[in-house]
């Protein structure tokens, strides 16, 4: 293991937390008799280009200073290689980091942590991630209802955190209508399904902390697909807000499957996966097993049966 490590920050990430949580983790790190070098980029193509140089170059670990965004940068980055990313996670949501028990915007406990990992002293899991073409995500790819409230979240520059969802979430129920899709599940044949929504998660949650895919599991080779049928805004509106406990997979609107791919097709939806825009209908995305390896994330353990 070479001893210079990468740190990849996004000095804007949290309302400008990136830039201030760099120190502290740099600081942790090279007291930990680490070489660290700092990259920054003019752009996210700039920023990625960088990381996959460093990658390439032999860094000792990857470690993402940022919001769920760096964070899905830096997975494009690392996935498939057996370079180790570390998780900083100072940003908005936090998702990725939240799903796998990391330190959330305490950036020296999070830079000890990855330090630990790196000497033997904390455990090093590897997880799983989902893949569309050659882009790689590692927490929630929303489909439907969910990828129209992210559309209209990110447009509503004056509040922040998730507290914008739930605006968002209040504004596209006035336009709400179901979606037909057409879903191939593995190597099953297509079928037709009228619904709200479909999110396949590789993690549990997108959003802030919006448990869509509440048992999903980031290591058993399986998406958890999260199909909330057709309802009315009433009906909606009772059992969105329940995405923030997980409670709402034992609703009758709402049907998982477990699987290894899937391919959605359906007109005028836009997916995103990990927060970032993905791309129009259709797509088919597949779980990569065991695709990177991160700095101190523990097991995982699902919570209820198949």
């Amino acid at each position: 293991m070479t001893s210079e490590i990468t740190l990849f920050v996004n000095p804007t990430a949290g309302r400008g937390r990136g830039a201030r949580a760099a120190q502290p983790a740099a600081s942790a790190l090279r007291e930990a008799g680490f070489s660290v070098r700092t990259i920054l980029g003019e752009d996210a193509d700039d920023a990625l280009r960088r990381a996959r140089d460093a990658v390439a170059e032999g860094t000792g670990a990857l470690i993402a200073v940022g919001g769920d965004g760096l964070m899905s940068l830096a997975l494009q980055a690392v996935a498939g290689t057996l370079t180790p990313l570390g998780v900083v996670a100072v940003g908005t949501g936090n998702d990725f980091a939240r799903a796998l028990g990391l330190p959330i915007r305490d950036p020296e406990a999070a830079g000890r942590l990855a330090a630990d990992a790196l000497k033997g002293r904390a455990p090093v899991r590897e997880i799983d991630l989902g893949r569309v073409g050659e882009r790689w995500f590692g927490t929630v790819l929303a489909s439907g209802f969910d990828s129209r409230v992210n559309d209209r979240g990110n447009r509503m520059r004056w509040v922040g955190g998730r507290f914008k969802y739930d605006l968002a979430i209040l504004a596209e129920l006035a336009a709400f209508e179901p979606v037909t899709y057409r879903m191939t599940l593995d190597d099953g044949a297509p079928r037709e399904v009228l619904a709200t929504l479909v999110a396949v998660g590789n993690g549990t949650a997108y959003g802030g902390g919006m448990r869509i895919c509440a048992d999903a599991v980031m290591d058993d080779g399986l998406f958890d697909v999260t199909v909330v049928g057709e309802c009315s805004r009433t009906t909606l509106l009772k059992v969105f807000p329940r995405v923030y406990k997980g409670t709402h997979l034992d609703h009758p609107v709402v049907t998982v499957h477990r699987v290894s791919s899937i391919t959605l097709e359906a007109v005028g939806v836009t997916a995103y996966a990990d927060g970032e825009p993905l791309g129009a209908l259709p797509l088919t995305a597949t779980c990569v097993p065991k695709a990177v390896r991160v700095l101190g994330a523990g097991p995982q353990a699902r919570t209820t049966g198949d």
